[in-house]
């Protein structure tokens, strides 16, 4: 288990470290196009964080997931049915979900400052949570 902890404290740092890039939320009305799609790739990379992290945990506990095309949905409800996340994380992630699947299949001059306003203005509190239920997951595992 300890080379899962090790894993996962990696993918926290690297989250942090996106975090740390990002732009206070008040300011997204004068972001240029350009850096508003470089901040969509910074909650985008959180989210791959997000998920790498779920992996690793899923992945402890032997549980497999499918590769088809809901497997990243499947991920947040195998982690909710393993009380690895809360009902309550998940909810909250799901809409950095959604967001991956636009970011993923959209273009840049579609972004809404104002949606990516909602994301910003409470990601650091949903990680801090998220961070605190993977920590107790993992000292059940």
């Amino acid at each position: 288990m300890a080379k899962v902890h090790e894993q996962v404290e990696a993918e926290f740092e690297n989250i942090e470290h996106t975090l740390a890039g990002m732009p206070d939320f008040k300011s997204l009305p004068n972001l240029s196009s350009l850096e508003l799609a470089g901040l969509a790739a910074l909650i985008h990379n959180f989210y791959n964080g997000i998920e790498n992290i779920l992996k690793q945990l899923v992945n402890a506990i032997g549980k497999k997931l499918s590769d088809g095309p809901s497997w990243h949905q499947e991920l947040i409800n195998t982690a909710i049915a393993n009380n690895i996340i809360s009902e309550s994380t998940a909810k909250k992630l799901r809409q950095y979900l959604a967001f991956r699947h636009f970011f993923s299949h959209g273009y840049s001059f579609e972004l809404d400052p104002k949606r990516i306003s909602n994301l910003v203005k409470d990601i650091r509190a949903i990680f801090e949570c998220f961070k605190d239920e993977i920590n107790r997951a993992i000292d059940r595992i």
